[in-house]
């Protein structure tokens, strides 16, 4: 991880004031928003290559383009790494993959109006450049020394880092693209039960989506080869995290387990002994930045994300903020999705996260495919959607938006097992056509 932020913030001189950071990010639930962000791939048109930082087609004049539509630039060392505008954030990932970082909003309605504005802006710059945009939960084309790397300090030192604690930790840097979305809580009690569903429900989320079933060119054997990489970066800090389900879990319990995750102890800073910064104590900004180091498959902030998807089209990227809203911003959803996985144990918890990214919905537990388990879910999701009842100009509530998801959960033909049989049919086994027909 980076070194401590210099963010400012109040001086950190105890334990207690952690827990209050949490404690003060509940909210009622009519202030409860939904903060989508997502990846994409940003490609030369001609070769299909990613295209490099510099140079009149590059990552930053894209970026500069981009700034008519009235975003701000954002710089480090004099290098543009990001754009932003009111409560938005346009960030480049390590291989240059783009990101939206989306404003909190009310409904997924309003998710889906930014999503497509967003889309529309950069695919108008895109085609003036001569360039495509593509979600995908992994690189299905070029090799890792193909990716070019963006002019990030944080990314150098994890570039450095990464090896020393998994093998595939640079992969996740460079050729990955997710979506995600940030959900609020009402109180410690709240906090945790959507944190258990989450958890919980994080590999049925990953295979509704799963979306990578290519490496080099080639079928790599995984429809979700974005999630497999998870479990070989940094094991550390990332995974199921058991202790969610123990009684006592709370505020308190996240504040210990995020003080001492490798490799910079949290503890030892807040003591005044970090060795890199001897005698200086942490500042909130410190610790809002220490928290985004670690990557569990739900992680808790000042909100709480939900990150188990692969990138993918429009539609689905809408569909993500849809099934986290209809499950956890209705009490009785969240009741029956916690009356569902109540009673699955570490092991089978633990099972379904290594065995997703490989067999999807066709996954076992307890008898069942995995594909029983996800029809309940997405329902269960539509009947939140249904009683939340937010609706657009033409009168349709926010069920339209997981229709997809209760197809590929009926069928149980995930997206990553569309695109293998493209593959296998009119593609003639090349991954290339799918930067025209997938593109945005």
């Amino acid at each position: 991880m980076s070194a401590p932020s210099k963010a400012g913030g109040k001086t950190i001189e105890n334990k207690r004031q952690l827990v209050e950071y949490f404690e003060s990010a509940c909210k009622p639930a009519s202030e409860w928003r939904l903060g989508t962000e997502h990846e994409k791939f940003v490609f030369r048109l001609e070769d299909l290559r990613p295209i490099p930082y510099e140079g009149e087609r590059g990552i930053n004049a894209f970026l500069g383009e981009l700034m008519r539509f009235g975003w701000e630039s954002i710089e480090e060392d004099g290098k543009r790494i990001a754009l932003g505008s009111g409560g938005c954030n346009i960030t480049l990932e390590p291989g240059g993959q783009l990101e939206l970082a989306g404003e909190p909003l009310e409904n997924v309605h309003q998710v889906c109006n930014e999503v497509h504005t967003h889309l529309h802006q950069v695919k108008t710059v895109a085609a003036e450049m001569d360039l495509g945009l593509i979600g995908l939960g992994f690189n299905p084309k070029w090799k890792r020394e193909d990716i070019p790397w963006m002019p990030k300090q944080r990314y150098q030192i994890m570039r450095n880092y990464m090896p020393k604690v998994g093998t595939l930790g640079l992969d996740m840097m460079l050729r990955t693209t997710t979506v995600q979305v940030n959900i609020d809580y009402g109180s410690e009690a709240d906090m945790v039960k959507k944190f258990r569903v989450g958890l919980a429900l994080q590999p049925i989320a990953t295979a509704l989506f799963a979306n990578s079933p290519f490496t080099e060119g080639k079928p790599n054997g995984f429809l979700s080869y974005r999630s497999q990489i998870w479990t070989d970066t940094d094991n550390n800090r990332a995974g199921m995290l058991p202790f969610v389900f123990e009684s006592g879990m709370g505020f308190e319990r996240y504040v210990d387990y995020a003080l001492d995750v490798p490799s910079l102890s949290f503890r030892d800073f807040l003591k005044g002994e970090l060795k890199i910064l001897p005698g200086e104590l942490p500042t909130l900004g410190d610790w809002d930045a220490h928290l985004t180091t670690i990557f569990p498959e739900v992680r808790l902030k000042k909100f709480m994300e939900m990150r188990g998807a692969d990138g993918g089209p429009w539609r689905r990227l809408c569909a993500f903020p849809a099934l986290w809203a209809g499950l956890c911003y209705d009490a009785s959803a969240l009741d029956a999705a916690w009356e569902l996985v109540a009673d699955w144990s570490e092991q089978e918890r633990d099972a379904l996260r290594a065995a997703v990214p490989r067999s999807g919905l066709e996954t076992q537990l307890r008898g069942h495919k995995l594909q029983h388990y996800a029809r309940d879910v997405v329902a269960i999701a539509q009947e939140g959607l249904a009683k939340r009842a937010y609706r657009d100009s033409a009168g349709e509530d926010e069920r339209q938006f997981v229709e997809r998801l209760a197809e590929i959960a009926e069928t149980g033909r995930t997206p990553a097992q569309e695109l293998l049989e493209h593959y296998q049919g009119s593609w003639n086994e090349s991954v290339d056509p799918v930067f025209s027909e997938y593109a945005y």
